[in-house]
């Protein structure tokens, strides 16, 4: 018994350094792959920055819709700045390293700007419930210390849940071989190269998965059911499409966060055969995606975004 104990603790290690990766099969190429990867985080902070700063800057739109709009923007940039680093290291240094206790930094912004951004959306179909369904009360109901307590409540949530989650990390003890399949430190990625017991962990997991995803979708699907509900009593073809109109740009932003978030769970959970290089790419548009499509959405799709935007450009 004791020559297995010393055979396995050959193999494990309790502050590990992990490995990340970054397209895997195309190491030589890295350099050139960085471009594109540049275009999109450029993309992502610039579009993200002229959201926050026209919201701030024009008086008309200090209003709820667009005080959610803006937490959604603030938390795409520190979800991109949370990745980005390690990202461009990789490609650009071919610096692949990390240690445990960055890798822990890392996945606390990662997954705490993750599920801030779901509550920022479960809040935003609350906004466009209380605008359709019971527009007289709007400016009653979201009032402007309500908009703070909700976006107070959402990142205690996340703390709360991710910092126990990522406390039940610190005592797991690591195989040697510690390659993760992404590009930055991912929770599923570096719990399965675990050699000790991870039951905690993994019920942890579950129960952070529920309380966010599983709740906000829960969440968001009940708000649609009202709204869909609301509009189908308006007589008016052409009403109704108007009314339904102004959701599309949260249709967007809810489909573009939870998709790519489906994709990677169901890869990780039973795409064990798929070719590394899938795994990858599919991890970078998870979290590449919303920050670089979210402004665009909003830009196109909300008139007042429109003009804010045109009246800054001409004005300088």
């Amino acid at each position: 018994m004791q020559d297995n104990t010393e055979f396995l603790s050959n193999f494990t290690m309790k502050t590990p350094t992990f490995l990340l990766t970054g397209v895997p099969g195309l190491e030589s190429a890295h350099a050139w792959i960085s471009i594109p990867f540049c275009c999109l985080y450029a993309t992502a902070l610039s579009g993200n920055s002229m959201i926050l700063f026209i919201i701030v800057t024009q008086q008309s739109l200090h209003e709820p819709m667009y005080y959610f709009l803006s937490m959604l923007s603030a938390t795409d940039l520190g979800l991109t700045i949370s990745t980005m680093s390690t990202t461009l290291r990789i490609l650009w240094f071919c610096a692949n390293e990390i240690s445990l206790d960055w890798c822990i930094v890392q996945m606390f912004f990662l997954h705490g700007f993750t599920c801030i951004e779901s509550g920022v959306l479960v809040a935003m179909a609350f906004d466009r419930y209380i605008a359709i369904c019971n527009p007289l009360r709007y400016t009653t109901i979201l009032t402007n210390s309500r908009i703070i307590q909700m976006g107070f409540l959402v990142i205690i949530r996340a703390i709360v849940l991710v910092v126990t989650l990522l406390l039940l990390l610190k005592p797991v003890s690591f195989c040697r071989v510690i390659t993760l399949s992404h590009s930055y430190c991912y929770h599923p990625d570096v719990i399965k190269l675990a050699c000790s017991d991870t039951w905690a962990n993994s019920i942890c997991g579950l129960v952070e998965v529920i309380l966010t995803v599983g709740l906000d979708i829960s969440c968001i699907i009940l708000s649609y059911i009202l709204i869909i509900r609301s509009v189908l009593t308006i007589a008016s073809f052409g009403e109704r499409y108007k009314v339904f109109s102004t959701c599309m740009s949260h249709i967007g932003a809810v489909a573009i966060l939870y998709i790519p978030m489906f994709s990677l769970s169901l890869v990780h959970r039973y795409g064990q055969s798929a070719p590394k290089v899938v795994r990858s790419m599919m991890g970078n548009v998870y979290l590449i995606l919303p920050p670089v499509l979210n402004p665009i959405i909003y830009s196109l799709k909300t008139k007042q975004i429109q003009k804010a935007i045109l009246s800054l450009l001409y004005t300088k």
